[in-house]
């Protein structure tokens, strides 16, 4: 088993930047591709960016790009999200998600771990 925890959320104004971090634990392997998802209420859970096992790979959803880096640790077992210029639209939970087979996927149905989620919310 894998245990995911994440953590960085808050509330921030318009413009604002946030970073959050997930820290993996338990049965971890450098080779899982990790994930962030959000969900907002009354949402379906949206994929935002992944990252491979090297880090030589990245993949970001067109709401994000540009705005969103996703980055990883593998000495630390941790993946951050680094979200600058957040907009109302960006409020949501977000989720830390973790791939053993090592694929880069925007569905969630590829991740088989799953971290409990930190509610960022962005005000107008």
């Amino acid at each position: 088993q894998v245990q995911l925890v994440e953590s960085g959320g808050g509330l921030v104004q318009t413009g604002a930047s946030l970073r959050l971090s997930c820290a993996a634990s338990g049965h971890t392997s450098i080779y899982y591709t990790m994930g962030w998802f959000r969900q907002a209420p009354g949402e379906e859970r949206e994929f935002v960016a992944a990252i491979t096992w090297s880090g030589s790979s990245t993949y970001d959803s067109d709401s994000v790009k540009g705005r969103f880096t996703i980055s990883r640790d593998n000495a630390k077992n941790t993946v951050d999200l680094q979200m600058n210029s957040l907009e109302p639209e960006d409020t949501a939970v977000y989720y830390c998600a973790a791939d053993s087979l090592g694929l880069l996927s925007e569905l969630a149905s590829a991740y088989n771990y799953w971290g409990q989620g930190t509610q960022v919310t962005v005000s107008s």
